[in-house]
C-alpha cells in the first residue's frame, strides 16, 4: 500500500520523517491510498518498517496538520476526504503575531503544523531515546501508587538528586546531595533563582546574544539588563570589567557549554577571568549548562572551579532525554539552596516525582552513555553538513563549534543589510520557523544573526528558500 524504504544514510538523505512523509504523500496521489481508507497505527506502522513510534508519529501529525490525513480519537488515520479544507500548498488559516521571543515561547510551541523547524531548540523526535524511555515507563507502571501519590519532597526524588551529587562530583565539583535541588527545567530553576536572590529594579549582566526564554524572565522580574557581548571564545572580559564599574549588577547569568544560541564555549583562561571579575565585584554566577552532555571535549565549569560558593549551577534533561521530560536541577551552597527551595515552594509546591523517577530510571538504564555519544556523532555529522550550505550561500558563520544544537549565522544577500526579522517572516509562508538575532538581543534590535538547530536545518527546501529570498 505504501512504498516506503527508509534511507538512513546520515547527511545524505531528509530525515526519516520526511521519507515518510514523501511516501504516503505519493500513495495517496497515485491514489493507491484514498479518502476514507484507514492507515495502519503508529505502533504497527513503526514494526512492520522498522522505524520508531516517534518517527511515525511525526509524520502522520504533520500530515493531519497539512490536512492529507484525518484523526478520530479511538480511530486511528484515515486520508482526508477531498473537500478536506488544508491542503498543501494553501495559504495557512492562521496568521502570526510580531515574530519575537514572545511569540517564541507562546504559540510555536503549540504550534505543529509548521514542517521545517530550524529555528527550535529542541532534537528531532526521532533522535530521542525512545528505548530507554519506554524502559523507564514500564518501571513506573510497577512502582505502588501510594509511593508517588504525595506531593514528594521540597527538594526533589532523592536518588535523583544522589545520582546528580555523584556525576557532578566525577567531573571535578564536589556536592553533597543537599545542595541539589530538582526543578521543573532549568527554565523553571533560573526562575526560581532569580526570585531568591534578586528584586525588581536590580541590575544583572547577560551575554550578547542571550538566551531568548531568560530575557523574558527578567523582564517579568522586572530587572534592569545590560549585555556584554559574547565571542568564540567566551565572555568580552574588558567589556564586563566597564559594564559591571558603570552599572553595578548583581549578577551575571552565563551558558557555560555551547552557549544558546552562539552555540559557543569558554575556554579555560576567559572562566578564571570570569571568576576573577565576580569575586572582585561581588557578583553572583548563575551558570545554566543545560547543553552539558552534548559538547565535545571538555569545557570549563565555572561552579567547579569556584566551588559553588558564589556560583549557582543549573542542569536538566530536556537536551538528551525530551523536551516534555522537565526535569532539571539547581546546584548552590546550602544555605542558598534551602532559601531556592522555600521559593519553590512557595510558588509552585514540590515538582513532579514521577517525571523525576523517569528521569532517574532512564539515567540508571544502561544505554544512556551510549545514547549520549550516539547524539553527539549524529549533531557533529548535522553541523558539518549545514556549515557545508551555509558556506555555500555566503554566510558567516560565528565560532564553528561542531558540536551541540546549534549554528549561528550573519545571512547573505539584501538580508545582510535589512536584519533577519524580515526574511523570518517571509520563510513562515513557506513553512520554515527561522530564530532571527531579534529573539535573542535585551532590546530585540533586529540584526542579520540567525539561530539554526543544525538537526532540522539539512532540509533542501530550507536552502532553496534562502536562494529564492535573496538571502544567499
Amino acid at each position: 500500500m505504501i512504498d516506503f524504504q527508509p534511507n538512513r544514510a546520515r547527511g545524505l538523505a531528509p530525515t526519516l520523517v520526511e521519507q515518510l512523509v514523501a511516501a504516503i504523500l505519493r500513495a495517496i496521489e497515485e491514489q493507491t491510498l484514498r479518502p476514507g481508507m484507514s492507515l495502519p497505527s503508529v505502533r504497527e506502522f513503526a514494526r512492520q518498517y522498522g522505524v520508531s513510534t516517534f518517527t511515525v508519529a511525526s509524520a502522520y501529525s504533520r500530515l493531519v496538520s497539512q490536512g492529507w490525513l484525518a484523526a478520530r480519537p479511538g480511530a486511528g488515520y484515515r486520508v482526508a476526504s477531498p473537500d478536506a479544507p488544508a491542503r498543501r500548498g494553501e495559504p495557512l488559516s492562521w496568521e502570526p503575531p510580531r515574530l519575537n521571543a514572545g511569540w517564541l515561547l507562546s504559540d510555536i510551541f503549540a504550534d505543529h503544523s509548521i514542517p521545517i523547524k530550524s529555528g527550535c531548540g529542541w532534537l528531532p523526535g526521532e533522535w530521542l531515546n525512545e528505548e530507554g524511555m519506554h524502559l523507564a515507563l514500564r518501571h513506573m507502571g510497577r512502582v505502588p501508587a501510594m509511593r508517588i501519590a504525595n506531593y514528594g519532597h521540597p527538594y526533589g526524588y532523592a536518588p535523583l538528586r544522589e545520582t546528580i551529587a555523584a556525576s557532578l562530583s566525577a567531573q571535578g565539583m564536589e556536592v553533597e546531595v543537599s545542595q541539589v535541588l530538582l526543578t521543573q527545567g532549568v527554565s523553571h530553576g533560573l526562575d526560581m533563582v532569580t526570585r531568591t536572590l534578586l528584586r525588581p529594579g536590580d541590575t544583572v549582566v547577560v551575554e550578547q546574544p542571550a538566551y531568548a526564554n531568560l530575557l523574558q524572565l527578567l523582564r517579568l522580574v522586572g530587572l534592569r539588563v545590560v549585555a556584554v557581548p559574547r565571542t568564540a571564545d567566551g565572555l568580552d572580559c574588558e567589556a564586563l570589567e566597564r559594564v559591571v564599574a558603570q552599572h553595578q549588577p548583581r549578577a551575571l547569568y552565563i551558558n557555560t557549554a555551547l552557549q544558546n544560541p552562539s552555540g559557543a564555549s569558554i575556554g579555560m583562561a576567559n572562566a578564571f577571568r570570569i571568576l576573577q571579575v565576580a569575586e572582585r565585584h561581588g557578583l553572583w554566577v548563575i551558570e545554566d549548562d543545560i547543553s552539558r552532555d552534548l559538547a565535545p571535549g571538555v569545557t570549563p565549569m565555572l561552579a567547579a572551579l569556584d566551588g559553588a560558593r558564589r556560583v549557582i549551577y543549573l542542569g536538566g534533561y530536556s537536551k538528551v532525554i525530551s523536551p516534555s521530560v522537565r526535569v532539571g536541577y539547581v546546584v548552590a551552597h546550602r544555605d542558598l539552596a534551602r532559601d531556592i527551595a522555600r521559593t519553590k515552594m512557595a510558588v509552585g509546591l514540590t515538582s513532579p516525582e514521577i517525571m523525576e523517577r523517569i528521569v532517574h530510571q532512564v539515567i540508571r538504564e544502561g544505554r544512556y552513555r551510549a545514547h549520549i555519544a550516539r547524539t553527539r556523532e549524529r549533531l557533529a555529522e548535522a553541523h558539518t553538513a549545514v556549515a557545508g550550505q551555509m558556506q555555500q550561500h555566503g554566510f558567516e558563520i560565528h565560532g564553528r563549534p561542531q558540536g551541540g544544537l546549534f549554528l549561528w549565522a550573519k545571512v547573505a544577500g539584501q538580508w545582510r543589510e535589512r536584519g533577519a526579522n524580515g526574511l523570518a517572516e517571509l520563510a513562515l509562508k513557506d513553512g520554515i520557523w527561522l530564530a532571527p538575532g531579534s529573539y535573542f538581543e535585551v532590546d530585540e534590535a533586529d540584526t542579520p544573526w540567525v539561530r539554526f538547530n543544525v538537526a532540522y536545518s539539512e532540509a533542501p527546501a530550507l536552502w532553496r528558500f534562502m536562494r529564492n529570498a535573496g538571502a544567499a
